[in-house]
């Protein structure tokens, strides 16, 4: 039967009571399931939902604003002719609705109607938004540095956002602060919400024959996406579904880039490398919650990371919309760490090579045309090199 596991002491407490720490205080997790054969997909649902028996617990009356079933669409880059996941065409703009979906609908049907989050942007909106689908209240601890487009949104679903000054840290922990009074409902310390994010794994699975990739490259703040997929892919690899665990490969910008100085380091532990601004705001996390697992999760699939220069962020943002893919600089990292890994030669081009876009670049508009503007401008001829 599923539990909620503290992996340090291995403590473990029922599905049926929501938490979202040990009594330690410590991140729990949920060990992979048994997995799906492609008869347990309920095909009658257009949305994640048909991957419902996957779930550790039934959840009768899901919130579902019509999360999932993203497009998989093959684009040239450079050399390689890569697969493009379009999580930034989720209702709320980013691919955190996945885990929001099923952690909110979980929350709800255990009597929850009211939670906190803490949110540098997508993962506030998608709370705030299926918090107002699900008629739940909703309050979000961001920080001021935010976007303004994201800022809007979250106060467009009548969530409560209160901006707090300092780092990405400073949010989580004035949220924390008020979490005796309501529940905290974490897309980072939850762990129903990678319950959401591994429907991930299997959507691929099935956009590709029920087969799966050779790699996968995720851009990566706290991990969610990544340990979702290796979470998803791993049930099916013991489900006998399919033949391999796809490398998954963890693209940082190198302005903040924990879990490549870890991952290079070959440490559990976070280097001391330079933590500087950097154009990728989703991915700015200093210390990732779960980060022994992303690490574990690099290695189990014979991944690795990379950390991407501003520069290369942008240059791979201006390719990406100049192509018709209009999304944040958070997903033009992953982009950027293709070159970088056809270069190490970690993929190859005769190989199927996934690349998530998890946010929308109508979160960052601004920002998005001041970046590609300046790239087309230094790209001109005559242009100072």
């Amino acid at each position: 039967m599923p539990h909620y596991v503290d992996t340090v002491d291995g403590s473990r407490y029922s599905l049926d009571e929501p938490r979202w720490r040990s009594e330690t205080g410590r991140p729990l997790w949920i060990e992979p399931g048994s997995g799906l054969t492609p008869e347990d997909i309920d095909t009658s649902v257009p949305t994640l939902w048909r991957y419902s028996a996957a779930l550790p617990v039934p959840v009768q009356h899901p919130i579902t604003l019509g999360e999932g079933l993203t497009p998989l669409i093959d684009k040239d880059w450079g050399a390689l002719r890569p697969l493009f996941k379009l999580d930034f065409l989720n209702p709320t703009g980013s691919f955190k609705d996945r885990g929001t979906s099923v952690m909110l609908s979980y929350l709800r049907e255990r009597g929850m109607t009211e939670v906190l989050e803490d949110s540098s942007g997508n993962g506030g909106s998608s709370v705030a938004g299926y918090g107002a689908a699900g008629g739940m209240d909703v309050t979000i601890f961001a920080p001021s540095s935010t976007s303004p487009s994201k800022i809007t949104q979250m106060r467009s679903y009548a969530a409560n956002v209160e901006l707090v000054d300092g780092p990405r840290e400073a949010s989580q922990d004035a949220a924390i602060a008020h979490s005796d009074k309501t529940f905290y409902a974490s897309h980072n310390w939850q762990a129903f919400f990678l319950q959401g994010t591994k429907t991930l794994a299997y959507e691929i699975w099935e956009d590709l024959g029920f087969s799966a990739p050779d790699s996968i490259i995720v851009p990566v703040g706290a991990g969610s996406s990544l340990l979702g997929c290796w979470l998803g892919f791993t049930e099916l690899f013991h489900a006998g579904m399919i033949s391999h665990i796809p490398r998954l490969f963890a693209a940082q910008p190198l302005n903040c880039s924990p879990v490549d100085a870890s991952f290079t380091a070959h440490s559990g532990h976070v280097p001391n490398r330079k933590v500087l601004p950097t154009i990728a705001e989703g991915t700015a996390i200093k210390k990732p919650l779960r980060m022994v697992q992303i690490l574990a999760a690099l290695r189990d699939s014979g991944g690795s990371s990379v950390a991407v220069p501003e520069q290369d962020i942008a240059v791979a943002l201006e390719r990406l919309v100049s192509a018709g893919l209009f999304v944040e600089p958070t997903s033009a990292t992953a982009a950027a760490a293709l070159d970088i890994l056809l270069k190490r030669g970690h993929i190859a081009k005769s190989e199927t090579t996934v690349v998530l876009l998890t946010g929308s670049g109508l979160k960052a508009a601004n920002k998005v045309s001041e970046l590609i503007s300046d790239v087309r401008e230094h790209n001109q001829p005559g242009a100072a090199s």
